[in-house]
C-alpha cells in the first residue's frame, strides 16, 4: 500500500486561505522546544481566558517523511476558538531519523508543554494528544510506550489520545505481509528487524492504566487503515471496555484531516466532548 503525500501542497494552500476566527485566538509561533535538533512548535490559545484550559497537542502526518506544523494552523485555530489550547510541533522526518527519533521528538514537545503551557493559558495537568495518519502512529506510540517518557524522567502526562485515520498502529503485521506494497520510507523508519517493527507498533504496547482513546476512521480510506484500526480497537477493548466505538466518517484519507478546516465539522464536537469528559 502506498499512502500519497501529493495533497501536502493543498493543505498548505488551505492554511494560507484561512481567515476566520481571527478574533477568537492568539498564536505564538516558532517556540524552540528542542535546541539540539532545532525543533519548534506553535501554540494557539483562546482569547480572554478566564481560567486555564485543557491542552491538545497535534502531530501531523505525511508518511513520516513530509509535512510541517505550519500546514495545520487551521486545526490549531479551530481548537483554540472552541476553548482548547492547541500545540502543534514539528519533528524530525525520514531519512533524518527513525521512528524512535520522531517519537522522542513528540515526547520532548509534550515535556515542553507540561512545563510551559500555563504561560499560554493551558492547564499542564490536562494534556491530550492527537495525530493524523503517520502522526496518529506517533501519538499512539508515545501514549502507550512509557520508555519515551522514562528517558525524560517524566511520568506519562497524557490524559487522552485522539487518532484521525491513523496509519502504522501495527507495523509488524503490515511489514510482514508480502501483499502490501512497501515504500522505502517504511524501512528507513522501522528498519528490517521484525522486533523493531513490534517495538514501533502501538498495538503491542497496550496495557492497563493507559489514557482513553477516541478514534476516527474514514469509510473511504485505505483498507489497511480500516483493518488496522479495527484490530487496534479490538485489542484496546480488552483494557478499556468502555471505549467509544470507532467514529466512521464518509471520507478518504487526506479529507479525513481536511474536513477539520470547517469550524462546524461534527468531529470537533466529538473532540471537545472527549476532552471535556476526561478533564472533569
Amino acid at each position: 500500500m502506498k499512502i500519497s503525500t501529493q495533497n501536502t501542497l493543498g493543505l498548505w494552500v488551505l492554511g494560507l486561505l484561512l481567515s476566520s476566527c481571527a478574533s477568537s485566538f492568539t498564536r505564538t509561533r516558532d517556540i524552540t522546544f528542542d535546541p539540539v535538533n532545532q525543533l519548534k512548535l506553535d501554540v494557539y490559545s483562546p482569547k480572554n481566558i478566564d481560567q486555564p484550559k485543557a491542552v491538545c497537542i497535534f502531530v501531523h502526518g505525511g508518511r513520516w517523511n513530509s509535512g510541517r506544523k505550519s500546514q495545520y494552523k487551521f486545526f490549531g485555530k479551530r481548537l483554540a476558538s472552541k476553548g482548547v489550547v492547541a500545540v502543534i510541533p514539528d519533528y524530525r522526518l525520514s531519512p533524518r531519523t527513525t521512528y524512535r527519533g520522531a517519537t522522542s521528538d513528540v515526547a520532548m514537545a509534550i515535556k515542553w508543554t507540561k512545563e510551559n503551557i500555563n504561560n499560554y493559558g493551558g492547564r499542564e495537568n490536562e494534556i491530550f494528544i492527537a495525530g493524523h495518519s503517520a502522526g496518529g502512529h506517533l501519538a499512539a506510540l508515545v501514549s502507550t510506550d512509557s520508555s519515551y517518557f522514562d528517558s525524560l524522567k517524566l511520568h506519562n502526562p497524557i490524559w487522552g489520545t485522539l487518532l484521525i485515520d491513523a496509519f502504522g498502529l501495527d507495523m509488524y503485521t503490515f511489514l510482514s505481509d508480502s501483499s502490501f506494497k512497501k515504500h522505502k520510507t517504511y524501512y528507513a523508519m522501522f528498519g528490517n528487524d521484525p522486533e523493531k517493527w513490534k517495538n514501533g507498533s502501538p498495538i503491542f504496547h497496550l496495557r492497563d492504566g493507559l489514557a482513553p482513546f477516541l478514534i476516527f476512521v474514514g469509510s473511504k480510506t485505505y483498507p489497511v487503515i480500516v483493518e488496522s484500526n479495527n484490530t487496534f480497537m479490538k485489542a484496546l477493548m480488552k483494557y478499556q471496555p468502555a471505549t467509544k466505538p470507532i467514529i466512521v466518517m464518509k471520507k478518504k484519507h487526506i479529507p479525513m484531516m481536511l474536513q477539520f478546516y470547517k469550524s462546524r465539522n461534527k468531529g470537533y464536537q466529538e473532540i471537545v466532548n472527549f476532552i471535556t469528559v476526561q478533564a472533569l
